[in-house]
């Protein structure tokens, strides 16, 4: 076996590795709302994740082509501009430090986002070995929507929770509770297929990256090969079966205790934005920061102060430091593999 397909073989399945650990620290973000209300118990809640997961994996490849033209690889005539090796690297210690991101936020049970831990991975990895960074792809598709799409969950989780207040005003919150129980199984639904939609596609797109970097003859950065499609979708449904409930117990209680109609509310909005980024501006959207600040917004029509914002400022921090800290720990990672295999 030669070198290079040594590597991506160990790549390949790295990034199946970091897919599996996207869908149990992301599993609580289409299930917590359900499973806090009581709309599903926690295992069927769980099954229903990881089959809408595999299925919204299969929806499309946009994503996937966004993340693999995060750090430039090659010129207008389609010649790489890195080495093999070098290029293999990059993209291994990328994704080995998103994935050191992930298990940290998923021991300490804080929802951040695989997403940014990848883009951060891949950007930091990309810096410490000299490969050109497409800032205005990091800016457009990644910084823009990682601002906008949290602002516009709570906003809009706010403004629909309201109008199912006013809409309800009347009814008997007994069965009110009971219906949109029923409901938030067809929201969570929605919630998880948009989840496999995103972020399986960004293990593709990583995958995919790879492959163009090892067999430019063979690959192109247009098209998707069906067998990635499959092991990227079957990796993060697999992961999503295996749980994710530190991080179910953090959005689900500790930043407020949702009834049913607040849950839908949040579960609804989270699916709109995720098919909307995905759909119409191909941005790799993090899943986590949506239905976390639709919660906060759905939950705050109760009274402003019902939301523990104490432990949204700590949500908050993690956020923030999703980007700056994955970049890091791929950069140390790149420093150690490139004394191994450069």
């Amino acid at each position: 076996m030669s070198l290079t397909l040594a590597i991506v073989i160990a790549v390949v399945v790295i990034a199946l590795v970091f897919d599996y650990t996207n869908g149990f620290h992301d599993a609580a973000n289409a299930i917590a709302t359900s499973v806090s209300t009581r709309a599903l118990t926690p295992r069927i809640a769980l099954t229903l994740a990881a089959i809408m997961n595999f299925l919204g994996a299969l929806l499309g490849q946009e994503v996937a082509k966004t993340v693999a033209d995060v750090i430039t690889i090659e010129d207008k005539t389609g010649h790489l501009l890195v080495g093999v090796h070098h290029g293999l690297v990059v993209v291994m210690a990328g994704l080995l430090g998103a994935i050191i991101w992930n298990l940290i936020t998923w021991y300490y049970g804080l929802p951040s986002s695989s997403s940014h831990a990848l883009i951060g991975g891949l950007v930091g990895a990309a810096i410490a070995g000299g490969v050109a960074v497409k800032w205005d792809t990091i800016v457009q598709k990644v910084l823009i929507p990682m601002v906008l799409s949290p602002l516009f969950g709570f906003c809009a989780a706010f403004a629909v929770m309201t109008a199912i207040m006013w809409i309800f005003r009347k009814g008997n919150p007994h069965k009110i509770n009971r219906g949109f129980r029923g409901m938030q199984t067809v929201s969570a639904a929605a919630l998880a297929l948009g989840h496999g939609l995103q972020d399986a596609q960004k293990t593709m797109g990583v995958i995919l990256l790879t492959l163009v970097i090892a067999y430019p003859a063979s690959y192109n950065i247009e098209t998707l090969p069906i067998w990635v499609v499959l092991l990227a979708a079957g990796a993060i449904s697999a992961g999503t079966y295996a749980g994710g409930w530190r991080i179910m117990r953090t959005l689900g209680r500790k930043i407020i205790d949702l009834d049913p109609p607040r849950g839908f509310a949040a579960e609804s909005v989270g699916a709109t934005v995720l098919y909307s980024t995905a759909f119409i501006f191909h941005a790799p959207i993090s899943t986590t920061h949506t239905i976390t600040s639709a919660v906060m917004g759905a939950g705050a029509t109760k009274r402003f102060n019902a939301v523990k914002w104490g432990m949204a400022r700590t949500i908050l921090t993690a956020w923030v430091s999703t980007f700056p800290a994955a970049a890091l720990a791929a950069w140390g990672c790149y420093e150690i593999l490139s004394l191994i295999l450069l």
